[in-house]
C-alpha cells in the first residue's frame, strides 16, 4: 500500500470512529398522563400543551436533537388511570413546531385509522410550520382495545400481516413526498392519481418502532431510523443484539438505518439517592394497570422478539420494561457514552420520572460530563 493511501485509510478509520461516537439525544414527550411510570408513588400529572411546550423549549435550550410523541388511543386503567388521558400526536407537534426553532419534531401516525394520503398532507403542513424539521414515526397498532372501541380493529390476523400493510403505507408516503403523486395499487391500499401538494421542503425522515424480525426488515427497507427498547437496569448495552439483527437486515437492502434506543433516566446527586427513588416507584407499581397491559399484549404473540413481549414482562413493568439508567449524574453520563460505542447506535430517546427537572438536570449535570456530547451548544438564557 502506498504510504499516502495508508495515511488516508487511518484518517478514514478515525473519522468513522468519531462519527460512531456521536450521540443524538431526543426526548419522548409525555403526551399521556404520568409519562412512562405505571406507579402510584411516581409523579402524577395530566398531559397538556403547556407542559409539553415547556419541556420542548428546555430540550431545545440544552441542545437536544429531536422531540417525539407517541399516539395512544386507550389507556390501561388502574388506580392511576394510566394513559387514560392523552393528547393527539400530530396536533401537539404542529403546535410545538411553531414555538421551537431548531429541534427536529416527530409525530406518530396510527396507521390503522389514518389513511396514508391524509398523513402525507398533515406531514407536509407541519413541515411548512417547522421549516423542514418534521419527521414521521409509523406504528402498526398492537393494542386491540384501542381500535376495537371504534369498530376499526381489522381482526387478529393483523398481528401476522401488519408489516405487509405498513410496507404499502410507506411506499405511498415516499411517492407522495418525493413526487406529489401516487398511483400505488396493492393489497391494502389503492391510489388513483392521488395528489399531495405542496411537497415537504426537506427530506421526510421515517422512524419505525419495531424490534421484531419483521419490524427490522421493514425498517431496513423503508425507514431512516428504528427505535428499540433498552433492557434492564444499568445494563446500557443490552440492546446490542437488536443492532446486530438490524445490520443483517440492512445488509440485504443496502440502506443505512440507525437505532435510537428508548431509555429512562432516574438520576440524582448520588447513586444511593437515585436508587431510592427507583425502588420507591417500583414499590408503588399499579398492579391493576399492569395486568391490563399484560392481557392486551398477550394477543400479540406472533414474534418472540416483538416489543410488546418486553413491555409486559412482569419482572420490571413499572416503566413498561424500557431500559433504565439509575445513578448519579456522572454514572448516568458514563453509561450513555457506553451506549454510543455499540455499532449502529444513532442516539437515545429519553424519558424521565420528572420531565421538567429531568431535562434540566440532563442539560446542566449529565450532558457536560458526556464525551459524546462535548460539541453541543447550549442556548444562552435571555
Amino acid at each position: 500500500m502506498h504510504p499516502r493511501s495508508a495515511t488516508i485509510s487511518a484518517c478514514d478509520e478515525r473519522f468513522r470512529r468519531i462519527r460512531r461516537l456521536e450521540m443524538e439525544i431526543g426526548v419522548f414527550l409525555p403526551i399521556g398522563n404520568n409519562g412512562w411510570l405505571i406507579s402510584e408513588t411516581a409523579p402524577q400529572y395530566m398531559p397538556s400543551f403547556d407542559l409539553n411546550k415547556e419541556i420542548a423549549l428546555k430540550a431545545e435550550k440544552y441542545g437536544f436533537d429531536f422531540i417525539l410523541t407517541m399516539i395512544k388511543l386507550r389507556g390501561f386503567g388502574g388506580k392511576t388511570q394510566f394513559w387514560e388521558h392523552n393528547l393527539e400526536s400530530f396536533t401537539l407537534m404542529a403546535g410545538l413546531a411553531a414555538v421551537t426553532e431548531r429541534v427536529k419534531v416527530y409525530a406518530t401516525a396510527a396507521t390503522l385509522v389514518m389513511p396514508p394520503a391524509i398523513v402525507a398532507r398533515m406531514a407536509s403542513t407541519i413541515d411548512s410550520i417547522s421549516h423542514g424539521r418534521f419527521g414521521l414515526n409509523l406504528v402498526t397498532g398492537w393494542q386491540k382495545a384501542e381500535y376495537d372501541q371504534m369498530g376499526m380493529w381489522p381482526g387478529d390476523e393483523h398481528y401476522g400481516r401488519r408489516y405487509d400493510m405498513l410496507g404499502e403505507y410507506a411506499q405511498i408516503l415516499r411517492e407522495l413526498f418525493e413526487t406529489g403523486v401516487s398511483d400505488f395499487k396493492g393489497e391494502y391500499f389503492e391510489m388513483t392519481d392521488c395528489r399531495v401538494s405542496p411537497k415537504p421542503q426537506a427530506d421526510m425522515k421515517i422512524i419505525c418502532a419495531g424490534s421484531s424480525d419483521e419490524g427490522l426488515a421493514f425498517a431496513a427497507q423503508y425507514a431512516d431510523y428504528t427505535f428499540c427498547f433498552g433492557k434492564g437496569v444499568n445494563t446500557p448495552t443490552a440492546f446490542r443484539a437488536v443492532n446486530e439483527r438490524l445490520a443483517k437486515a440492512t445488509a440485504k437492502t443496502g440502506r443505512k438505518v440507525d437505532t435510537f434506543v428508548l431509555m429512562m433516566i432516574i438520576a440524582d446527586e448520588t447513586d444511593e439517592a437515585a436508587e431510592a427513588k427507583w425502588l420507591n416507584y417500583c414499590a408503588g407499581a399499579d398492579q391493576e394497570a399492569l395486568k391490563w397491559l399484560s392481557n392486551q399484549s398477550a394477543a400479540n404473540n406472533v414474534s418472540a422478539t416483538t416489543n410488546t413481549r418486553q413491555m409486559s414482562d412482569a419482572t420490571s413493568a413499572v416503566n413498561i420494561n424500557m431500559g433504565t439508567l439509575v445513578g448519579s449524574y456522572a454514572k448516568v453520563a458514563a453509561m450513555l457514552d457506553e451506549m454510543a460505542e455499540v455499532e449502529g447506535t444513532g442516539g437515545v430517546l429519553l424519558t424521565f420520572d420528572d420531565f421538567l427537572k429531568g431535562v434540566e438536570d440532563f442539560g446542566t449535570r449529565i450532558q457536560p460530563l458526556m464525551k459524546t456530547r462535548t460539541g453541543v451548544r447550549v442556548a444562552e438564557t435571555a
